[in-house]
């Protein structure tokens, strides 16, 4: 059985799912089993989201229009897609990046965003590793400083630009606090006052 999913950003009407709805259909989706939400990817709680996969049995293929009508982000759509496929559940994207993991190429597609996923936690690991040793390095070996150097700066920006970082944990491994931590750097990533000095300080150098 085929189950289907669409979603749009906004819920003001400005943004429609004729496209999506038709695309499911046309790929043999019925009618009645497609769900729906108008909300961001980013938010948590989407209910038509949720109801497709409570919906969703062994032997099933969920479908959707597009992979970003699905996830937040790359880690997020590897994990669900995982989860989908321990339960004996396919997926099928049918446009942008194809997918189909109830077949040999589809999985294999799918192979290869797992390890996207996972060079990029390795890379956000790396960076937080080399940020913690230039702290070291500058003598920053106990308590919590009230102030960022650059190099925190930086690695901090990347590291809150991923929506699954975990802000304490982050603030954690930096070796200050939360409070200092968003003082300098806005929950998406990008910088408020004091690190727009930092940047412009290092830039004039």
């Amino acid at each position: 059985m085929l189950i289907g999913y669409a979603r749009v950003s906004k819920a003001d009407g400005t943004q429609l799912l004729d496209l999506q709805r038709d695309a499911l259909i046309d790929a043999g989706v019925d009618e009645e089993r497609i769900y729906e939400d108008r909300a961001s990817g980013r938010h948590d709680h989407r209910p038509g989201l949720e109801a497709c996969l409570k919906a969703l049995q062994p032997g099933n293929t969920f479908v959707v229009w597009k992979l970003d009508r699905l996830g937040r982000n790359l880690k997020h759509l590897v994990t669900t897609i995982e989860e989908l496929h321990s339960c004996g559940i396919g997926l099928r994207v049918l446009a942008g990046a194809e997918i189909d993991t109830t077949t040999a190429n589809g999985r294999l597609v799918f192979g290869i965003f797992a390890a996207l996923a996972e060079f990029e936690r390795e890379l956000i690991a790396e960076r937080t590793r080399a940020g913690l040793a230039a702290a070291r390095a500058r003598g920053r070996l106990g308590g919590r400083p009230r102030k960022m150097d650059l190099a925190m700066l930086r690695l901090a920006m990347s590291a809150m630009a991923d929506r699954d970082t975990v802000v304490h944990d982050l603030a954690k491994r930096l070796g200050i606090t939360t409070t200092t931590l968003y003082l300098y750097v806005n929950g998406d990533g990008t910088v408020k006052a004091p690190g727009q000095k930092l940047l412009d300080a290092a830039r004039n150098a």
